[in-house]
């Protein structure tokens, strides 16, 4: 999988990957962006909760106990210190029209086997760089 962020201005980016779709990317005014769009940390929260979600609903379909309705909230506590980075978060799944003991087997096996995000929150990076004239 390929993806592109491509800086536009001041703190603002354009991140797309192979689906086409472009996301936008800023920061705060105190830190040189315009809070024109979501903070890359937040988007990491966001696709944490979509990725399970969406394992959710699928695994609760075939378990033939559709939901009426799906909403994670997603509480993150962050480092005080730089690089900030996500120490803790709760993820708490309200669904309707469901049992709670399907909802709760849905939430394990998205956890513990299909979640792509949450898996890769783990990977280990690498990385390389190239400077031009």
């Amino acid at each position: 999988m390929d993806i592109k962020v491509t800086w536009q201005e001041n703190m603002r980016f354009d991140g797309v990957g192979p689906s086409g779709h472009v996301v936008n990317m800023d920061t705060a005014p105190a830190v040189g962006g315009e809070d024109s769009a979501a903070r890359p940390i937040e988007l990491m929260l966001i696709a944490l909760g979509g990725c399970t979600a969406m394992d959710v609903i699928s695994i609760l379909k075939k378990m033939r106990t559709p939901p009426q309705s799906l909403e994670i909230s997603i509480h993150a506590t962050r480092a005080e210190e730089h690089p900030k980075s996500v120490e803790r978060a709760h993820l708490a799944y309200t669904a309707h029209g469901v049992p709670e003991d399907n909802l709760r087997k849905a939430v394990d096996l998205s956890h513990e086997r299909y979640c792509s995000v949450s898996h890769s929150l783990r990977t280990k990076l690498e990385t390389s760089v190239e400077a031009l004239p």
